[in-house]
Protein backbone atom coordinates (compact mmCIF):
# COMPACT_ATOMS: atom_id res chain seq x y z
CA UNK A 1 0.00 0.00 0.00
CA UNK A 2 1.54 3.29 -1.45
CA UNK A 3 1.52 6.23 1.14
CA UNK A 4 -0.88 9.68 0.93
CA UNK A 5 2.54 11.72 -0.01
CA UNK A 6 3.62 8.90 -2.54
CA UNK A 7 -0.03 8.94 -3.96
CA UNK A 8 0.09 12.86 -4.09
CA UNK A 9 3.21 12.81 -5.92
CA UNK A 10 1.67 10.45 -8.35
CA UNK A 11 -1.64 12.29 -9.38
CA UNK A 12 0.04 15.44 -8.86
CA UNK A 13 2.51 14.14 -11.86
CA UNK A 14 -0.55 13.22 -14.05
CA UNK A 15 -2.14 16.30 -13.70
CA UNK A 16 0.53 18.33 -15.01
CA UNK A 17 1.26 15.47 -18.08
CA UNK A 18 -2.60 16.80 -18.79
CA UNK A 19 -1.83 20.60 -18.52
CA UNK A 20 1.68 20.02 -20.39
CA UNK A 21 -0.63 18.56 -23.24
CA UNK A 22 -3.92 20.46 -23.06
CA UNK A 23 -2.66 24.01 -21.52
CA UNK A 24 -5.03 26.27 -19.83
CA UNK A 25 -8.68 26.99 -21.34
CA UNK A 26 -10.40 23.72 -21.96
CA UNK A 27 -13.31 22.79 -19.98
CA UNK A 28 -13.09 20.95 -17.05
CA UNK A 29 -14.38 17.85 -18.67
CA UNK A 30 -12.27 17.55 -21.02
CA UNK A 31 -9.66 17.68 -18.39
CA UNK A 32 -11.12 15.07 -15.76
CA UNK A 33 -11.30 12.14 -18.99
CA UNK A 34 -7.85 12.87 -19.79
CA UNK A 35 -6.95 12.62 -15.86
CA UNK A 36 -8.68 9.63 -15.35
CA UNK A 37 -6.79 8.27 -18.37
CA UNK A 38 -3.77 9.51 -16.81
CA UNK A 39 -4.13 7.97 -13.56
CA UNK A 40 -5.13 4.56 -14.99
CA UNK A 41 -2.13 4.25 -16.55
CA UNK A 42 -0.35 4.98 -13.46
CA UNK A 43 -2.08 1.83 -11.56
CA UNK A 44 -4.17 3.13 -9.12
CA UNK A 45 -7.47 2.62 -7.84
CA UNK A 46 -9.77 5.63 -9.14
CA UNK A 47 -13.38 6.32 -9.04
CA UNK A 48 -15.17 8.59 -10.89
CA UNK A 49 -18.04 10.88 -9.74
CA UNK A 50 -18.19 8.69 -6.40
CA UNK A 51 -21.52 9.65 -4.92
CA UNK A 52 -20.97 10.82 -0.50
CA UNK A 53 -23.82 10.51 1.44
CA UNK A 54 -24.62 13.39 3.83
CA UNK A 55 -26.35 13.40 7.24
CA UNK A 56 -28.29 15.74 8.71
CA UNK A 57 -29.28 14.64 11.98
CA UNK A 58 -32.06 11.53 11.21
CA UNK A 59 -31.81 12.46 7.39
CA UNK A 60 -29.68 10.37 5.04
CA UNK A 61 -29.04 12.17 1.52
CA UNK A 62 -27.67 9.29 -0.42
CA UNK A 63 -25.75 11.29 -3.16
CA UNK A 64 -25.36 14.76 -0.85
CA UNK A 65 -22.17 15.55 -3.08
CA UNK A 66 -19.96 13.69 -5.69
CA UNK A 67 -16.23 13.46 -5.34
CA UNK A 68 -14.59 14.24 -9.14
CA UNK A 69 -12.02 11.80 -8.48
CA UNK A 70 -11.34 9.44 -5.36
CA UNK A 71 -8.22 7.66 -5.57
CA UNK A 72 -7.06 5.02 -3.36
CA UNK A 73 -10.19 5.54 -1.57
CA UNK A 74 -7.95 8.06 0.46
CA UNK A 75 -7.94 11.29 -1.50
CA UNK A 76 -10.64 13.08 -2.92
CA UNK A 77 -9.75 15.28 -5.95
CA UNK A 78 -11.74 18.31 -6.86
CA UNK A 79 -11.00 19.52 -10.83
CA UNK A 80 -11.77 22.72 -11.86
CA UNK A 81 -11.19 24.84 -14.78
CA UNK A 82 -12.02 28.48 -13.25
CA UNK A 83 -10.16 31.98 -13.91
CA UNK A 84 -9.57 32.23 -9.95
CA UNK A 85 -9.88 29.46 -6.84
CA UNK A 86 -12.51 31.31 -4.61
CA UNK A 87 -13.43 30.13 -0.77
CA UNK A 88 -16.29 28.15 -1.70
CA UNK A 89 -13.93 25.73 -3.66
CA UNK A 90 -12.08 25.58 -0.38
CA UNK A 91 -15.31 24.29 0.96
CA UNK A 92 -16.12 21.97 -1.32
CA UNK A 93 -13.12 20.46 -0.95
CA UNK A 94 -13.17 20.22 2.39
CA UNK A 95 -16.65 19.10 3.21
CA UNK A 96 -16.69 16.13 0.56
CA UNK A 97 -13.32 15.40 2.72
CA UNK A 98 -15.88 15.33 5.82
CA UNK A 99 -18.50 13.74 5.02
CA UNK A 100 -16.26 11.25 2.84
CA UNK A 101 -14.23 10.45 5.84
CA UNK A 102 -10.56 11.17 4.13
CA UNK A 103 -7.53 12.36 5.33
CA UNK A 104 -6.62 14.48 2.52
CA UNK A 105 -7.63 16.17 -0.68
CA UNK A 106 -6.16 18.17 -3.91
CA UNK A 107 -8.26 20.85 -5.39
CA UNK A 108 -6.60 21.35 -8.91
CA UNK A 109 -7.45 24.01 -10.91
CA UNK A 110 -6.19 23.62 -14.69
CA UNK A 111 -7.07 27.30 -15.77
CA UNK A 112 -3.69 28.58 -15.09
CA UNK A 113 -0.66 29.19 -16.95
CA UNK A 114 1.64 27.83 -14.63
CA UNK A 115 0.94 24.85 -13.41
CA UNK A 116 2.05 25.16 -9.77
CA UNK A 117 -0.40 27.61 -9.18
CA UNK A 118 -3.43 26.02 -9.58
CA UNK A 119 -3.30 23.06 -7.09
CA UNK A 120 -3.77 23.13 -3.34
CA UNK A 121 -3.57 20.47 -1.11
CA UNK A 122 -5.99 19.95 1.93
CA UNK A 123 -5.73 17.56 4.88
CA UNK A 124 -7.83 16.55 8.00
CA UNK A 125 -7.15 17.32 11.20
Amino acid sequence: MRNLNKITQIIIGCAIEVHRHLGPGMLESAYQICLIHELEKSGLDIKTEFPVPVIYKDIKLEKGYRIDILVENKIAVELKSVDAIIDIHHAQILTQMKFADLPLGLLINFNVKLFKNGIKRFTRQ
